[in-house]
């Protein structure tokens, strides 16, 4: 029987009923990012009123403990391909399996940060610091960035066993609670920002040390209401029933689990070290370069919650229609109408984050030479962001068939291979300014994008697990 062509339209925008069920998903996953990003903004902006340097130095310790998050949603993210499929075909004793894991490894991770950065904090903050330039300024950034560190390591713990609680459900269909949870979390942090960072309600001015406080105990507030929702809703969700009797996990699916999980763990191990790595070659150019990147990227992950949103619902939604057993067809065409919506909201965000490029950076209280720079640098990223939106919607739709290994390749080989090896040598063997650095070490991405292409295209990663 001859199959009908489908026109381009067709096959890349899909009905109403489609959007309906994507919305379902995405739409709770879409707030909740976007409020820790404004999070993160607020956050920004309020440690910027303080000065530049505080910011210099709260910027350098995020980005360490952006390492840690992503190891966190690596190690877990091995667990959850398993999670969404055992879920499509509703077997809770698999999703209680996979829970346990991800309770036991983000545990031992988030202690084993907590040990490393105590330890060796000071000098990974020194690394961003080897700028020629006013050694008084350095030396205050690097307090101000151990003074957030100390605070900033007692929320490591409950950020790790929340995203193990928050993954679970959204891997389950759960995707409102964690969002609700988020948002209570986000208000907490918001006004105790407020209360901490500049002293009101009678509390002493902190510093960046209130804003490390706030932070921390808006976490805790945040894994007391998913933690407590779920164990109060164990009919609905029956893998938390029993989770804790026992921490054995069936030896066929732990190795299934650790041959697909360690690739997702080194994967954002590696991607994330890289993206600090390209930071450092960035630092070399000057001393405002810190500052600088840290209000374009503030305001590049608030642009691009959308399509990161969209990257993290593909994984799941493709995990759910694989562990259905959806047709081969269907599962592409709903892939296809995914990636197409993640990319175009790549444009749309991206040009308003061009619009407001001259706007954001003057609500910092920083240098105009700082604003000028931030300027150019959000500009850049804006052109980059449709490139970006394809990659990631490409990385999740090839982990959601178990491709972990081909995403570590994808991914991090290909960040430490093209992306850093550049970034590098750029600022160690020439004297090219931030701005064309920072421009010509964002050309990999539409590389990625046609390799990216070719691999969807052949279609390995549609494939049922944990049969």
């Amino acid at each position: 029987m001859e199959q009908k062509s489908l026109t381009l339209r067709e096959c890349l925008i899909g009905d109403r009923t489609f959007y309906r069920h994507v919305a379902v998903v995405v739409l709770p996953i879409i707030v909740q990012n976007t409020l820790s990003n404004v999070v993160s903004l607020l956050d920004n902006v309020m440690v910027g009123q303080v000065g530049t340097l505080p910011m210099s130095g709260v910027s350098i310790v995020n980005q360490l403990i952006f390492v840690f998050n992503l190891c966190i949603f690596g190690a877990s993210s091995g667990a959850g391909i398993f999670t969404a499929q055992f879920h499509g075909r509703e077997d809770a004793e698999g999703v209680r399996h996979t829970f346990r894991f991800k309770f036991l490894i983000c545990a031992a991770l988030s202690l084993g940060a907590g040990v490393r950065f105590f330890l060796c904090g000071d000098s990974l903050i020194g690394l961003y610091l080897t700028v020629e330039g006013d050694a008084a300024d350095a030396a205050s950034v690097r307090i101000y960035g151990r003074e957030y560190l100390t605070v900033m390591l007692w929320g490591l713990l409950p950020f790790a066993i929340c995203n193990a609680y928050a993954g679970t459900l959204k891997e389950s269909g759960e995707t409102f609670v964690p969002m609700a949870a988020g948002v209570a979390a986000v208000a907490v942090n918001l006004v105790l920002n407020y209360v901490f960072i500049f002293g009101h309600f009678g509390a002493p001015a902190m510093g960046v040390r209130g804003a490390a406080l706030a932070t921390v105990i808006s976490r805790y507030v945040e894994l007391l209401l998913v933690a407590g929702w779920t164990h109060r809703n164990g009919g609905k969700h029956p893998f938390i029933r029993g989770a804790y009797a026992s921490m054995a996990i069936p030896r066929p699916l732990l190795k299934n689990i650790i041959v697909t999980g360690m690739p997702l763990l080194a994967n954002e191990l590696l991607w994330s070290l890289g993206v600090v790595t390209m930071n450092q070659c960035y630092s070399t150019c000057g001393l405002d370069v810190v500052p600088a990147m840290n209000i374009s990227s503030t305001l590049g992950n608030l642009a691009g919650v959308v399509y990161q949103s969209l990257g993290v619902s593909v994984g799941i939604l493709m995990g759910q229609m694989l562990g259905a057993r959806h047709s081969e067809e269907k599962v592409r065409d709903t892939n296809r109408k995914l990636i197409a919506f993640s990319v175009t909201s790549g444009l749309c965000f991206g040009l308003l984050m061009a619009l407001g490029s001259g706007l954001f950076p003057a609500i910092y209280n920083t240098t105009e030479a700082v604003r000028h720079l931030a300027q150019n640098l959000i500009l850049i990223s804006a052109m980059v962001m449709p490139f970006q939106s394809f990659a990631n919607a490409t990385y999740f739709t090839l982990r959601s068939g178990g491709k972990t290994f081909i995403t570590f390749l994808f991914d991090s080989v290909f960040m430490w291979v093209c992306s850093v090896t550049l970034a590098f040598s750029l600022s160690r063997f020439t004297s090219l300014p931030i701005l064309p650095l920072f421009a010509l070490c964002q050309l990999p991405e539409a590389l990625k994008c046609v390799l990216g292409f070719a691999m969807l295209k052949k279609g390995s990663w549609i494939q049922t697990l944990g049969d």
